[in-house]
């Protein structure tokens, strides 16, 4: 029995045994397509330009990736319902880890390490899920504002004080 596959649209798996010790980072660039995938898993109408400036450090054992993921999304305005164009730039810090969390202590003050699957992490995912941090949960077109509706209309309430007087 094979294990299933549980990578996204975005997808770029490392051995951490091989990352290049010699440079500082790596650029994870998303094509078309797999920016449009995740447009759609995002439930967006469109990302582009994705980039993940990735840098590790660390052992194979354990590492700590830093760095920034930008892209150019178009969200739906809550207030318009307008599509608009907005960047976003979220900064990445994730731990992996090849060692299984301690499940006798527990610390909901300490975020629990990644994990690095058979020497491997995912830094497609990675680039994919600061991406999805950085977006704007109620996102608004750049000069909209909510305007609150005002009662001057007699209250919808109202019509029960004409029921009350005609049954008198």
């Amino acid at each position: 029995m094979t294990a299933k596959s549980t990578a996204g649209p975005l997808s770029r798996p490392f051995r951490v045994d091989r990352l290049p010790r010699d440079r500082a980072g790596i650029v994870i660039d998303a094509t078309p397509e797999e920016e449009t995938a995740l447009a759609a898993d995002f439930r967006i109408p469109a990302i582009r330009d994705l980039v993940g400036r990735l840098q590790w450090s660390g052992t194979p054992a354990r590492l700590v990736i830093t760095g920034t993921v930008t892209a150019v999304v178009t969200q739906v305005c809550t207030i318009s319902l307008e599509p608009f164009e907005a960047e976003v730039s979220e900064p990445v810090e994730i731990v992996f880890s090849d060692r299984e969390p301690k499940k006798d202590v527990v610390d909901e003050e300490a975020d629990t390490p990644d994990s690095i699957v058979n020497g491997t992490i995912d830094l497609g995912q990675v680039t994919a899920e600061f991406l999805a941090l950085g977006l704007d949960p109620y996102p608004r077109k750049p000069g909209i504002d909510f305007e609150p509706v005002t009662q001057e209309q007699e209250s919808p309430l109202a019509i029960l004080k004409t029921l009350k007087r005609d049954g008198d």
